[in-house]
């Protein structure tokens, strides 16, 4: 009698994979019925079944009922629903090995398939379906009860982002969250551990607590910010990262200015896991769904339609005429179909949010040829890594199915470093993808700067001007002063549909919300100036005016919180985020809390910027003159080291380096520090004169 392969050997593995993918396909099926589809004997598959569940990757359990035949219900667990999705890919692995070695003996060359770039290979296609990490319905829904009882990580919003991608094959070829030996190598050289070219990092980024009750090889659950299972991970690394090289190699410099720099260091996890990854559920979308497609289901619509070149428009901006001419002439130039598919997920802080841009292309869709153009969302959590970011974006429209990639310049650039520079290169984007297209398999349209020539009353490719004819151009920031200001917006600059878009959204300064942030030390006259000034504010009318002040806000909203620096700065967030809604909703909110710490105070910042401006003001006041008007004896207690971390003398004071106003009190009426800061709100526009 033959014994049975181990499910260790290659024969053992690849019966192993007809079992998991039988069971997971067919989790009802009979004992009979699913040895018939695994090619085994009754005997054997309950040899089978036994040995997968002594090594965890199925669960066995009495089935209900009265059929004899049926008593017992087989289940994947997350382990085996990870291991599926490795033998999956070995088995497709060998496939693909044995139609090149069939290819080779039928054409007598040695050499196998040609290179891709000169065939049409089905199991490559940009149509062909691609892998993903999602186990079936009825896996997901018996891996969910399993998965409530694991230790669960609530996901943060990029986190999400990356987490949809890995599931769908957004992220091909990763498998999961990177491993540390994949992490180093991705940061020293763009390459997986296997050669693959993969430029930026995914990894899941966590807090030293919850890493140290974590051991190798547990399964965790992978939650959204409703609590909501997405999906498991076994956890194979654990690891502190060295971040500072992370930034130098990943975004060419360790200068916070960066926003990825500075999420690295001020937000990001101390702790880095690794690991597989299995898809219970996609994230949830509940805005603008018709228009968000995995990429398997961009490639079925390439397919339906026939689509086998497609070149990809990346964007975070609303699209204006410039932008469609140029989208007219890549899709020429690579006699291709065009897919508009802009990034919804996280972008740069202070662009316009993902609602207002999607109905600003939804108004101008028309203006392209239905039957050439389509257009998608992408929930991606940008990096502004330049060159990286370009071939990460390459990698991904791969995935989606797209041919064609038009590399803007300076195309994912961050804008100005600590020094006033720019970040990277205006054409390093472009030199890197075009190092790595072959191997990317997708061709690069350049991006071409377009200008509006006014004697030929059409955009032109600013190389291509006549000589001579005027040159008509609006920068992004001219843009942003047109419409801060309510002036006019020509239309050969943009559509009116668009402009009608963003006016809604950004209304004239003087009647958006805006947030006025005093900082300074303990006892400077930041709450005696914001009273004043709320005063002045609701003295001449039209929008509410709100006042949160260091201390009513700790008695009201943060009254359990302590001092330490971690609930200090869960207080100073908090007063953010309060601020960011009354602006959001054309309010005034006049902050008024020490906030000593520049990285807290520029996350406020960055938060309530996506609804209006917000007006920083350093209040002055020397150290001295603040102990010397000390009415309730906090510095005394503090030198006394009766107070602990006491901003000024036992915890440092972060000055600001670049306050919208600096006001100076000592000899200085109250009223005058207010007038101060209103002529600084008048001259930005955000009161009337």
């Amino acid at each position: 009698m033959t014994e049975p392969a181990s499910i260790s050997t290659p024969e053992g593995e690849d019966l192993l994979f007809r079992l998991l993918r039988q069971l997971d396909t067919a989790p009802d099926a009979s004992q009979r019925a699913t040895a018939a589809a695994v090619g085994i004997s009754l005997g054997r598959l309950n040899t089978l079944l036994r040995a997968a569940a002594d090594s965890g990757l199925i669960t066995i359990s009495n089935r209900p009922g009265p059929d004899k035949r049926q008593r017992f219900a087989y289940s994947l667990t997350t382990r085996g629903a990870a291991e599926k999705v490795r033998l999956t890919d070995q088995f497709l692995a060998r496939k693909l090995a044995e139609y090149n070695a069939l290819h080779a003996e039928l054409t007598g060359s040695a050499r196998g398939l040609p290179p891709l770039k000169h065939r049409t290979n089905p199991m490559q296609s940009n149509l062909a379906p691609i892998p993903e990490l999602y186990v079936s319905y009825e896996s997901a829904q018996k891996l969910k009860v399993e998965a409530a009882d694991l230790v669960s990580w609530d996901l943060t919003p990029r986190q999400i982002c990356d987490l949809e991608l890995l599931m769908n094959g957004g992220f091909n070829p990763l498998k999961g969250f990177l491993s540390e030996a994949d992490y180093n190598s991705v940061v020293d050289t763009m390459r997986l551990t296997d050669g693959s070219l993969w430029p930026m990092p995914i990894t899941l980024d966590v807090s030293e607590d919850f890493a140290a009750k974590l051991e190798a090889g547990q399964d965790i659950a992978l939650r959204d910010q409703e609590g909501v299972i997405l999906a498991t991970m076994t956890v194979t690394d654990n690891w502190v990262p060295n971040k500072a090289k992370e930034a130098e190699k990943v975004f060419g410099a360790d200068d916070d200015a960066h926003p990825a720099v500075n999420y690295l260091h001020n937000q990001a996890g101390k702790v880095y896991l690794g690991g597989p990854v299995t898809g219970i559920q996609q994230p949830v979308h509940y805005d603008f769904r018709a228009r968000r497609d995995t990429p398997n289901e961009l490639r079925a619509y390439f397919r339906k339609l026939g689509w086998t070149k497609v070149v990809a428009f990346q964007t975070r901006n609303p699209l204006h005429r410039a932008h469609q001419e140029l989208t007219f002439r890549a899709a020429r130039e690579a006699q291709a179909n065009l897919l508009i598919h802009p990034v919804v997920g996280m972008t740069k802080p202070g662009d316009v949010d993902h609602f207002t841009r999607v109905r600003c292309y939804e108004a101008v869709l028309d203006k392209y040829p239905a039957a050439t153009t389509t257009m998608s969302l992408l929930n991606l959590a940008m990096r502004m890594a330049g060159p990286r970011e370009a071939v990460w974006h390459g990698l991904i429209r791969k995935n989606h199915g797209c041919t064609h990639f038009i590399v803007g310049r300076d195309h994912a650039g961050p804008g100005k470093n600590s020094q006033g520079q720019d970040f990277y290169g205006p054409y390093d984007a472009q030199e890197l993808f075009k190092k790595h297209q072959d191997e990317i398999g997708l061709e690069m349209v350049d991006f071409k700067h377009m200008v509006y020539v006014q004697e030929k009353a059409q955009y032109y490719p600013v190389s291509e001007v006549p000589e001579g004819d005027t040159v008509l151009d609006i920068s992004g920031t001219e843009l942003r002063r047109r419409l801060r200001e309510g002036l006019e917006i020509p239309e050969w600059f943009s559509f009116p549909e668009v402009v009608k878009e963003l006016r809604r959204t950004s209304p004239p300064r003087s009647k958006q919300g805006f947030t006025v942030f005093f900082t300074g030390f303990s006892g400077s006259g930041k709450s005696t100036i914001a009273n004043a000034l709320m005063a002045k504010l609701m003295e001449m009318g039209g929008r509410p005016v709100t006042l949160l002040d260091g201390d009513i806000v700790r008695k009201n909203l943060s009254s359990e919180l302590g001092f330490s620096k971690e609930h200090r700065d869960l207080n100073i967030r908090r007063i953010g985020y309060v601020a960011s809604e009354i602006t959001k909703n054309g309010g005034i909110a006049i902050c008024a809390p020490i906030a000593p710490y520049a990285t807290t105070r520029r996350a406020v910042r960055e938060e309530i910027e996506q609804f209006g401006a917000f007006v920083e003001v350093h209040v002055a006041t020397t150290i001295e003159e603040c102990e010397r008007r000390d009415r309730k004896g906090l510095y005394k207690l503090a030198r006394e080291g009766k107070i602990k971390e006491f901003t000024g003398i036992s915890d440092p004071y972060d000055v600001p380096e670049a306050p919208e106003l600096r006001v100076e009190t000592e000899n200085v009426e109250v009223d005058n520090c207010a007038h101060q800061v209103l002529l600084k709100l008048e001259n930005m526009g955000l009161i009337a004169g």
